[in-house]
């Protein structure tokens, strides 16, 4: 049995029109499904419930754009509808669609870095 390797920053990362544009550090994902119960009258508690609507909501940490994404003037307030893929020993996930909520920021003389993204996603899909 092999050992599996952790996900590393160039394994996490931001894409938009087929390009990496970042590399994230690390990312903190969430999902959330609204459901709703499903009542009938005469009964005292729910006869089922009914599956609703998928949000996932990511958080980056530190996320440093590529050099050619620097050259083209990446401007992380901007972009819309791209993608965030971490790359697993065993899968990769996408979550496509991706916008962002907010954006907390510092940076160093000479560094390119954005501190922290929150955004949120239309889809999550896996392949093995």
């Amino acid at each position: 049995m092999g050992i599996a390797a952790f996900p590393t920053s160039s394994d996490i990362f931001l894409e938009a029109e087929g390009r990496k544009i970042a590399v994230v550090q690390s990312y903190k994902a969430a999902a959330e499904r609204y459901s709703r119960s499903i009542e009938a009258f005469g009964e005292s508690e729910p006869v089922g419930t009914l599956e609703g609507q998928k949000n996932y909501t990511i958080q980056l940490k530190r996320i440093y754009a590529t050099d050619d994404a620097i050259s083209d003037g990446i401007d992380f307030y901007s972009i819309s509808d791209f993608s965030l893929v971490i790359v697993k020993p065993d899968r990769r996930i996408v979550y496509a669609g991706c916008q962002w909520a907010s954006i907390e920021e510092s940076s160093e003389i000479g560094e390119t870095v954005t501190e922290s993204i929150t955004i949120v996603a239309a889809r999550r899909m896996e392949t093995h």
